[in-house]
Order: C-alpha cells, then structure tokens, then sequence
C-alpha cells in the first residue's frame, strides 16, 4: 500500500528555484549579529518588487543574499493522517558585494509562496549576518463574478500560511461551508473551481481561518485579530443553467499498460464500486490455475490494535499456453483509496496497486446540506482511511484529487 508522500510539489520548488535562485545551506550566526539590513516595502502581495538596503557590514565584501522559507509535507503513515510538517529551506536571491563603506543595496521581487512573515538574510556561507522580514499578503479571487447557476466559479488563492492560525481557510457558499482550502505542498497557492448555485441574484463566498469545516467568525477576538478575511460576491443570472458533462465523459481516462514479468497490469487503474476491472499477467505456468486477491485494511483507531491488512479473492483464472492469465470482476464496495492486487505464482508473489473511486466513499458516507465539490490543487494520495469526521464535500475530493495524481508503474 502506498502511504507516504513526496515532500513537496515538484512544480512548486521549481516555481522557487526560477524566481529566486537555487537552494542553499541555512546560516547561522556567529560572533552576534553584524550589520543592518531592511527592506521596502515591509509587506505585500505575490509580485511585488521590493527594495533591501543593508549598511554596516564589512567592506569589499561578497554576501549571499537568502529568501527562507519552508517546504510542506502530510505526515500519512501506516493508513493515518498524523498532521502537518515543514522543513526549513532557504534559497538564494543573488550575489552582492558591498562598497567600501560596507553598504550594499537590491531588488527582486516577492516571490509565489507561503504567506505572511518570511526571513530575507545577508549570510556569507553558513553563516548569518544579519537579516529583515518581509510579509506575503494572502490573496482571494474569483472568476468570473457573474453567471447562470452552473457556472464554473474559480476560486484563486496565493499567500495562504503555513504557520499555525494563518495555515487552514474555509470557504462558505451563502453561510454553507463548502470545503478546506489546502496549499501544504503548493507553497501557499490553491486554485479550485466550484458551481455557482442559489436563485437569481447575488451570493456571497467568503474564505475565513478555521478548522475542518469549522470556519472562525469572531477574529476580533482571536489570538490573531488582524487575520484576513474575505466576502465576495457573485451575481446568479437567469440565463439557462450551466451544466456539466456527461459521467462517462467525467471519468478518468486511463491508457493502456503494457504488462512487464513479475507484475500484474490492471485496466483501468482506477474505477468506482461495481465497476468491471480486468488484471493480467503473463510468466505464469501454462494450464495452471491463480486466485487474484484483493487487499484491504480492517480496523480502527480505537481499540488500540490498529489496522490490520487483509486480503480476499476476487477472481480465478487459468493461465493458457502461453503463461498469460486473464482476471475479471468488479470492484468491492470497500473503502476508497489505493488497494493491492497479487496472485500466489508459487516463488514468486506477482502484485500490483489498483485504485478504487470515490464513489466507494460516497456510498457509505451521505453528502452534507449545501457542500460543494472544492478540490485544490494539492498534493496528496490519503489522508485517512474513516470517513466519519471528514466532511463530504472535502473527503470525495481528496480521493478523486489522489485517483487523478496516482500513475501506473
């Protein structure tokens, strides 16, 4: 079973890498701080260009000039979600050398990240001389801002938090939450789609800090009163309805799979519950007959003894002269996510992992009043394997996102 997660989105540190400079050691000081440096403006949105001027450093002197920042990761193990963790890293803005009165001055532009506080630090090496803060301005749009119910509303987020109180945000549709925003391998940017829905008239989306369908309306009083927060409008018209393709043109379109020794193909690679599946192999023993067994998790979190793997046969097959077996059936109602298939070949056990659909989870768990579908463009494969304390709206789209990024091989 696959459970565990790359560190961060490979587009995202290349976003980095193309608008600062690649990734280098971060310093630390030594002998006390040395020098001045500042930056203008102080804080901001993505884009804007900023200023840094630093005095009082040694002269003649070659200094890195370092943007720090984190990379985000879900810490999913042995089928739980566990939480959230960042790793510190820091990339290089440029080379600067300071004049003969130890002064020195830039300009770059903020780059697409995180929100909120970040260090800018002159650092020679590993170690630090002195540094500044700049703040990303977290950013919501929509688009567009009117049309018949139906309407693909995107909804653009840029400078989300990765630190506590400033790293979860809501969306409510008309005091409806809709989903949690997530950017934790996207470096602070989402950008989702949902229909716009309600009468003719004008609907409110707000993006407020909270929890898990739990958004936070009285920031007034909240360690961090001066949080962002967001209410926008978008006016449903009368015009016919906007509505979306037909199902089977929704369903993910999966290519052929070659299949290579000691392994097993799947055709699709991922379907809904009672949905046909055909799995093949080749290399097996002519006019011998293999069970394929599929893999599943039983238990829970409460007892103490954790989960425990499972399998059970789904299909027999007889290999034909050529060493080739056919399997055919239909995916379990079983809980969504990724599953093992494999077929004892005697000193060899051939496996592969097949995915099963969403729908799987949304059989067994009803939708909530008023959700929409919000997906983002994170990250991730599994959060968690119960359904009960994830909200529908949320939990449909982590395993269709997931169905999407999984690939074959």
């Amino acid at each position: 079973m696959l459970l565990s997660l790359v560190p961060q989105s490979p587009a995202a540190a290349a976003r980095l890498t193309a608008a600062l400079g690649p990734e280098v050691v971060i310093g630390e000081p030594s002998g006390g701080y040395v020098g001045r440096l500042v930056v203008a403006p102080e804080h901001g949105p993505t884009g804007t260009p900023l200023t840094v001027t630093a005095e009082g450093l040694p002269p003649r002197e070659e200094f890195q000039l370092v943007w720090r920042t984190v990379d985000g990761a879900w810490k999913v193990t042995d089928a739980e979600y566990r939480g959230r963790e960042y790793r510190a890293v820091a990339y290089e803005i440029a080379k600067l050398k300071t004049d003969q009165t130890g002064r020195l001055n830039a300009q770059f532009v903020a780059p697409e990240d995180f929100g909120f506080m970040h260090d800018i630090v002159l650092q020679q090496g590993g170690r630090l001389f002195t540094q500044t803060g700049f703040s990303i301005d977290m950013m919501v749009e929509i688009s567009p801002k009117s049309g018949p119910v139906g309407t693909p509303i995107t909804v653009e987020a840029k400078g989300i938090g990765w630190r506590p109180l400033v790293n979860s945000w809501d969306l409510l549709y008309d005091n409806n939450f809709t989903g949690w925003i997530s950017s934790v391998t996207t470096h602070g940017s989402a950008r989702f789609t949902i229909p716009a829905t309600g009468g003719p008239g004008v609907h409110i989306l707000e993006v407020l800090h909270g929890e898990l369908t739990f958004p936070y309306r009285n920031m007034q009083q909240s360690p961090e009163p001066d949080r962002p927060r967001w209410a926008i409008p978008f006016t449903v018209t009368a015009d016919a309805p906007v509505l979306p393709p037909p199902p089977e043109q929704q369903a993910r379109q999966n290519s052929p799979v070659q299949a290579r020794q000691d392994e097993l193909v799947a055709m699709p690679q991922s379907s809904g519950v009672g949905e046909p599946v055909v799995v093949v192999s080749d290399g097996l023993g002519p006019g011998k007959t293999y069970r394929l067994n599929w893999t599943r998790l039983v238990g829970n979190r409460m007892t103490g003894t954790g989960w425990q793997e499972l399998s059970t046969v789904v299909a027999e097959s007889e290999a034909d002269g050529a060493g080739r077996a056919e399997f055919r059936f239909r995916v379990p109602d079983d809980l969504g996510g990724a599953h093992g298939l494999w077929i004892d070949a005697g000193s060899v056990k051939k496996s592969r992992e097949v995915l099963d659909h969403t729908d799987s989870v949304a059989s067994r768990c009803g939708p909530r009043a008023g959700g929409h579908y919000l997906h983002d463009p994170f990250e991730g494969r599994r959060l968690d394997r119960d359904c009960q304390h994830l909200p529908f709206d949320l939990r449909q789209q982590l395993y269709r996102l997931r169905l999407r990024l999984q690939q074959p091989g």
